[in-house]
């Protein structure tokens, strides 16, 4: 699947420095970078437009801009049909800790009832990644008394045994939102949908689920989930709460602030943790797969 975007100068810088750490070495002419997420290619030319390659394309792209080929009339279109998934009873799931070098992986899923979302907007529900920390650490304990919910939290260490050629970070991901779903599912709610922001198509999602001993079907995929289902904005919000607290306490356990990302600040302490404890902690405390890995170590090398 192939998916143009065109950008404007602030989300090109933005992307730019998004997938710095994913870029190829390839030098083509005319192409500002070219860089790898997971499934998708992503190609960014001079002119502005951006080309996504890959299965999961249209989700990759979802998160800059909207495809050239789409209408106002298609626009409105979705518009109306965003709304059905708000207001609603619904199941959703998110995750966060997948771009922090340092930090768990956590995958919540909510159970949120129709007449619970004008008191979780006063709350102030939304996608977490809009959200400062200091408010998540407020309102979230307020969600989790109001919603049902399940979390599972995937420290480093777990998640370097699990990551191989085999098991990239979309499959570890869809096996920790069917985990969690599946258990909320099983307290017998009723549900008018299940939401997952969309990570991978489905497709695919459910491929990487084949080996797995339950699966959680009858869930539909959207891309920016957060900003259209209460469910997923509340787990999205459950989840960074507890990523924060983990966070915390590892910064606490090693007695060093470890930057959250994985820019060229995480690289610098990076090599501090490594200078301090050795090699090993990085196994603990970091996703290896990262490219930091490789220039914290080579630093230290040479």
């Amino acid at each position: 699947m192939n998916v143009v975007i065109k950008v404007n100068d602030e989300i090109k810088e933005k992307m730019i420095e998004y997938y710095k750490d994913k870029r190829r070495d390839k030098v083509i002419p005319y192409v500002v970078f070219q860089a790898q997420e997971e499934d998708t290619v992503i190609t960014m030319y001079e002119s502005g437009k951006v080309m996504f390659q890959g299965t999961s394309a249209d989700v990759d792209a979802a998160m800059w801009g909207v495809a050239l080929e789409n209408t106002k009339e298609k626009k409105e279109e979705k518009k109306k049909e965003n709304t059905k998934y708000y207001n609603c009873n619904a199941v959703g799931s998110d995750e966060v800790g997948t771009g922090d070098y340092f930090g768990p992986i956590v995958v919540t899923a909510c159970y949120v009832k129709k007449e619970q979302i004008p008191e979780l907007e006063k709350l102030g529900i939304g996608d977490s990644k809009k959200i400062d920390d200091e408010k998540i650490k407020k309102i979230a304990p307020e969600i989790a008394k109001i919603v049902k919910y399940k979390s599972v939290i995937l420290t480093n260490k777990e998640y370097n045994e699990k990551h191989n050629k085999d098991t990239n970070m979309n499959k570890i991901k869809a096996i920790l939102h069917n985990r969690v779903l599946y258990q909320v599912v099983q307290e017998k709610v009723k549900y008018d949908y299940i939401i997952v922001d969309e990570f991978a198509r489905e497709n695919r999602y459910y491929e990487y689920l084949k080996d797995q001993p339950v699966i959680q079907r009858d869930i539909t995929f959207l891309t920016k989930a957060e900003d259209i289902s209460p469910a997923v904005a509340c787990a999205s919000i459950i989840s960074r709460y507890l990523f924060l607290k983990e966070f915390d306490k590892l910064c606490d356990e090693i007695h060093i602030p470890l930057p959250k990302g994985a820019g060229k600040d995480v690289d610098e302490i990076g090599e501090e943790v490594v200078e301090k404890y050795g090699e090993e902690k990085l196994k603990e405390i970091a996703k290896l797969n990262f490219k930091n890995t490789d220039r914290i170590l080579h630093t230290l090398i040479y």
